[in-house]
């Protein structure tokens, strides 16, 4: 198995902003916690925690919005330190790089002197970046480095560094079990992306740790769970495989850009990335998979060089693949001194491939691409107009369709997926309208003989609804059902509301929930 070394900043978004180690702090995408500060999160807060909630927690707590170019910016300065002794780094995200230890171990006298010169390479470039730009004064101790066999060994042994000294596996499978051990079957989720689902059932099976999977037979994982619970169970007993569906693409795959004249500028440079990626996604694309790993290689008309791995288990889009170009020449051509010529040569070298399943889950639920595109839509609005000024729909319950969904600014809402769990006695069966309207339309329910239909008090139709009258214009009905009495707020001086519901059927196809109330019939919502 391949020997990695991580080192892992958790909170980098924090550093990157310049806190003050007195300050509370949290750094917010989409509304959600996703990194704070150390005196923030004495007071309570943790990530994933929404605004509000955090907020409430810490009353005096700072909000500052996330801003990934500028951790992918400020994060170059540690990955170009720690280059210093590692050819090549993969870096997953800002705040987390990884690269082999076989060579570097060799120069720097072993794994531990390895890990130690890491950590003091990240400190000291950390300071220096940070307090160049912002003149605050960082703790450093939030860094880890954990040195051990296989990817998945390795993020936990860094994960375990954070704030202590590193943390250095010894090698050999035995050791990596016994280091894997302990943890709880969760952090195959957490920690090496394995569907969440699957985990899950494992915990309810009553498999917790990773002692207890690894016990299991192979044969039976495979049976039961599938090569996901194959992958989980490998990654249990200390073995560095490929996830499901991945495998290793063919050299042809490697796209790149000769510049005529050497460009100096980021702008072109960026536009020359993206028709790489776009060209480099297409002929993946057309072999039915993803990029999840990915090299990029710059190079000057003088010789110098920048060449960076990059790692998303998800599959890079276009997009993604672009912003990875722009993090990385951007920290490059404002490293200290900056470049002593122009960019000549760009190179995008896929290094790993996935099946494209695609990451849209389906009919019933749960969060798609799509889903994570209007995500940054609205993050983006909130930062224009406030997050007061953009509302969502919100599921709150209720008798009737219009009073199912209220709409709440951003900053107070729950997903409009979230089903209440009280119950609503009197609530209309099933489906649900289309349309509900804002203003209900007048209209007239006529029985055979022309007749107003009335429904008394016990909840008993005077005849059987025949007609529907909108506008003077009369549809006879072909099916109808009802009445679904309603009263509601009965406490109130004038009554409150007593309100008969019906859903009507027309000959010409169209179908409505209208109500009757006070002698007044209306639509109220269009099926």
């Amino acid at each position: 198995m391949t020997r990695l070394v991580t080192m892992w900043w958790p909170h980098w978004p924090i550093l990157a902003a310049g806190v003050r180690p007195a300050e509370e702090v949290a750094v917010l995408h989409a509304h959600r916690v996703v990194a704070v500060s150390r005196a923030a999160e004495e007071s309570g807060v943790v990530i994933g925690l929404r605004r509000r909630e955090a907020q409430s927690r810490c009353p005096s707590i700072r909000v500052i919005d996330a801003d990934p170019e500028r951790d992918a910016r400020r994060f170059e300065s540690i990955a170009r330190a720690v280059s210093t002794i590692v050819p090549v780094l993969e870096v997953s995200e800002p705040g987390r790089l990884m690269f082999g230890s076989r060579g570097p171990s060799r120069y720097c006298g072993g794994d531990q002197p390895l890990a130690e010169q890491v950590m003091e390479l990240a400190k000291e470039s950390v300071i220096q970046e940070v307090m160049a730009i912002d003149g605050v004064d960082l703790p450093t101790a939030g860094v880890g480095v954990g040195v051990a066999d296989g990817r998945f060994a390795s993020v936990v042994a860094a994960r375990r560094s954070v704030g202590r000294r590193p943390v250095v596996v010894p090698p050999g499978r035995p050791s990596t079990v016994e280091f894997l051990s302990p943890l709880s079957v969760r952090s195959l989720s957490t920690l090496a992306g394995v569907d969440g689902a699957i985990v899950d059932l494992l915990f309810r099976l009553g498999i917790e740790r990773l002692a207890d999977l690894a016990a299991l037979p192979g044969a039976d994982v495979l049976a039961r769970f599938g090569t996901v619970g194959m992958f989980a169970h490998g990654l249990a007993r200390g073995e560095d495989s490929l996830p499901p569906d991945t495998s290793e693409p063919s050299p042809d795959l490697a796209v790149s850009q000769w510049c005529d004249d050497p460009v100096v500028q980021l702008e072109p440079l960026v536009f020359l990335g993206r028709q790489l990626a776009g060209r480099l996604h297409e002929s993946v694309a057309r072999r039915g998979a993803v990029i999840t790993r990915v090299v990029i290689e710059a190079e000057t008309e003088t010789g110098e060089r920048s060449e960076r791995q990059w790692h998303r288990p998800v599959g890079f889009s276009v997009a993604a693949l672009v912003e990875r170009v722009r993090w990385q020449l951007d920290g490059w051509v404002r490293s200290p001194g900056g470049l002593s010529g122009g960019v000549v040569l760009i190179r995008l070298v896929p290094l790993e491939l996935r099946s494209d399943a695609g990451i849209q889950l389906g009919f019933w639920g749960g969060q798609s691409e799509a889903d994570e595109w209007a995500a940054r839509a609205t993050a983006r609005l909130v930062g224009l107009l406030g997050p007061e000024s953009v509302s969502v729909p919100v599921a709150q319950g209720g008798r009737s369709p219009h009073k199912t969904f209220a709409v709440m600014p951003i900053g107070t809402a729950e997903p409009a997926t979230a089903k209440p769990t009280a119950p609503w006695p009197g609530q209309l069966p099933a489906p649900s309208p289309a349309c509900v309207l804002d203003e209900p339309i007048e209209c007239s329910v006529l029985d055979g003989s022309g007749r107003p239909v009335r429904v008394s008090g016990r909840g008993m139709i005077s005849a059987a609804p025949q007609i529907v009258r909108i506008d003077g214009k009369s549809d006879r009905l072909s099916g109808w059902a009802g009445p679904w009495p309603l009263e509601e707020r009965w406490w109130e001086p004038d009554g409150g509301s007593r309100r008969a519901r019906f859903q009507l059927l027309t000959e010409s196809g169209s179908a409505y929930l209208v109500g009757l109330e006070r002698s007044r019939w209306t639509i109220d919502a269009i099926y």
